[in-house]
């Protein structure tokens, strides 16, 4: 029940005991007027009676005195008072408007009849006297008749006044009792007004409004210092308190919410700060090792509780192969083909795991009725619509769906991350090889045999490590493009170019310099070995039987010019040496290896 209806009851209560209790004070005072009016019926009963029997009294001296004395100022009096009486129905009538009843009228009736036959004998009595009867005047006054009658109007007076004492006594205990009564009830009426006064005002003040309000004040201060532990009381009554301590809870929720926003807020700023240093790191990455790295320190962090592996498309096996690894995945190949993941073959994320009846991916291996129960996360890393790479997650089992699809978005921010950054460095290695690599024979051009001359040279000079150097140039090749075409002379060049790859696929280095001359760089190779490796490229040289248009395009020579260092002096002179025993060779008939010389400590062919 609300404090207003209660105080409103309260209110009404306290009235209608306040009503009450005003009447039986009303009811009490009247009673004690009526008791007050029955003694004064009383005493006006008293006097009546009391001057009738004085009036008597004061006849019969009056006439005794004249029978006796003779003195005519008794006679007088007599008569004075005689004619001061009234009758006896005016004075019943009187008696009567004042409140006497019919008994009691009939004994003062009875008395002063009484009374008016003394007169009678009185006035005999003075008539005697007055015809100098003393005698008989005097036992008029005198006899014992006389007394007894005097004393009959005594009783009847005495009589009428018991009957006025009784009836007043009643009266006036009936009053006092009537006035006892209305004024204890009035008293009890007082008293439960004060009762309830106090009781609604312990009951509304201290336990239904005092008590609530001293607490949800306390919890109020601690919300209002954002210190949402605090617990609203709980309130069973419907009431204002009721209403505040719901309005409070509702801003503790409200306060609890906001503040796990906020965190939430925060959380995905640090997350969000935390993925553009990583694009910031991605960016400066010169290699794909780089790269490795930066994704091993940050994809823990972006996802602490979601064990992950980074696959790498490798373009001559086809295949994807781990570059990385953390927080020790469980599950996935470290090697595997595009067509065992799902998410390659669709080109988006896949996920087999909740409601949705799905496939997990071949690349789990044995772990495939494991993962019935668990969830992977399979994402891809594409660019312009060919995949270059994987982000492999395992998810938490003990994780909210909130975290989940938070985390989940994360995951793609840093999978498209990623991706980007490995097509740069794809495209950069591209380009890169675009600009260092002959586009016919797919070596290595002028400019990267400029730049890895003046390396291994550094190399040599400061470890004293041995380093050849073989140019190589075709025979003839001018014929190639005069009798069969620039196509025919393309096919040559490519098909040396082979030769020298192959030769050299686990030790040295072959690059085309332009036109038909070549140039081998072997470190570590000593003279001997170098020269042992360019017999063998001189042979399958000698061996390429090629075709161009239906036609043999006749026999491939080369001619050789070999220089090692330390044999031959410093090593930033050895491409020159190699080429002065080059053009010697050429000069001498073509055909031939033509290992240079050392001569008063300079190079020359030998």
């Amino acid at each position: 029940m609300r404090l207003s209806t209660i105080t409103n009851w309260a209110y009404g209560a306290t009235v209608a005991l306040t009503l009450f209790s005003g009447v039986t004070m009303l009811m009490a005072s009247s009673a004690e007027e009526r008791e007050r009016a029955a003694v004064a019926q009383r005493a006006t009963f008293d006097r009546a009676t009391a001057t009738l029997e004085e009036d008597v009294y004061r006849l019969t001296e009056q006439a005794r005195g004249f029978v006796i004395t003779g003195d005519p100022s008794h006679l007088i009096a007599y008569r004075r008072e005689k004619e001061a009486l009234r009758s006896v129905e005016q004075r019943i009538t009187h008696l009567r408007d004042v409140g006497a009843d019919d008994a009691e009228l009939t004994a003062l009736r009875q008395a002063m009849h009484w009374a008016d036959a003394l007169t009678e004998e009185q006035d005999a009595a003075i008539r005697a006297a007055e015809a100098n009867d003393d005698r008989t005047a005097r036992t008029i006054l005198f006899g014992d008749e006389y007394g007894r009658e005097l004393d009959r109007v005594a009783a009847q007076v005495g009589k009428f006044q018991y009957m006025l004492d009784q009836r007043t006594d009643h009266a006036v205990v009936r009053a006092t009792d009537t006035a006892r009564q209305w004024r204890t009830m009035s008293e009890i009426m007082l008293g439960m007004t004060a009762l309830l006064f106090l009781c609604v005002l312990y009951f509304v003040l201290k336990r239904r409004i005092l008590r609530p309000v001293v607490r949800l004040s306390d919890v109020v201060t601690r919300l209002a210092a954002q210190d949402y532990d605090a617990i609203p009381p709980e309130s069973a009554h419907v009431d204002e308190i009721g209403d505040m301590a719901q309005a409070v809870r509702i801003f503790r929720e409200n306060g609890l919410e906001r503040q796990r926003l906020e965190k939430e807020r925060d959380a995905d700023r640090m997350m969000r700060d935390l993925i553009s240093r990583l694009t910031q790191r991605l960016q400066g990455c010169d290699n794909v090792s780089d790269l490795v790295d930066v994704v091993r320190r940050f994809a823990p962090e972006i996802a602490p509780d979601f064990p992950g592996r980074l696959y790498i498309h490798d373009n001559r096996r086809n295949a994807m192969t781990q570059a990385c690894d953390w927080l020790s995945p469980a599950y996935s190949r470290d090697e595997f083909p595009p067509s065992a993941c799902w998410a390659l073959r669709r080109g988006q994320t896949h996920r087999p795991i909740g409601e949705m009846v799905d496939i997990p991916c071949e690349h789990l291996g044995e772990h495939l009725g494991v993962m019935e129960s668990l969830s992977s996360i399979c994402i891809p890393l594409a660019a312009q619509g060919e995949s270059i790479g994987m982000l492999y997650y395992e998810e938490p089992t003990d994780s909210s769906a909130d975290h989940l699809e938070r985390t989940g978005q994360y995951l793609d921010m840093l999978a498209e991350n990623i991706g980007l950054a490995l097509a740069n460095l794809r495209l950069r290695d591209a380009l890169r090889d675009m600009a260092m690599a002959d586009a016919l024979t797919g070596l290595p051009n002028r400019r990267q045999f400029d730049a890895m001359l003046q390396t291994l040279v550094q190399d040599a000079d400061r470890h004293g490590a041995p380093l050849a150097c073989l140019m190589v140039d075709i025979d003839h090749f001018k014929r190639f493009n005069d009798s069969y075409g620039h196509d025919a002379g393309d096919a040559v060049l490519r098909a040396v170019g082979n030769v020298l790859g192959d030769s050299l696929r686990e030790h040295g280095h072959a690059f085309r310099l332009g036109g038909e001359e070549f140039v081998i760089l072997m470190p570590g190779f000593t003279l001997d070995q170098a020269l042992g490796r360019a017999m063998q490229i001189q042979r399958r040289i000698q061996d390429l039987r090629l075709g161009h248009n239906g036609k043999e395009l006749g026999p491939i020579t080369a001619s050789f010019g070999l220089s090692a260092f330390p044999d031959h002096g410093r090593p930033d002179r050895l491409l020159q040496t190699a080429d002065a025993a080059l053009l010697r060779a050429k000069t001498e008939g073509r055909d031939r290896i033509l290992v240079a010389t050392v001569r008063d400590g300079a190079s020359v062919a030998a």
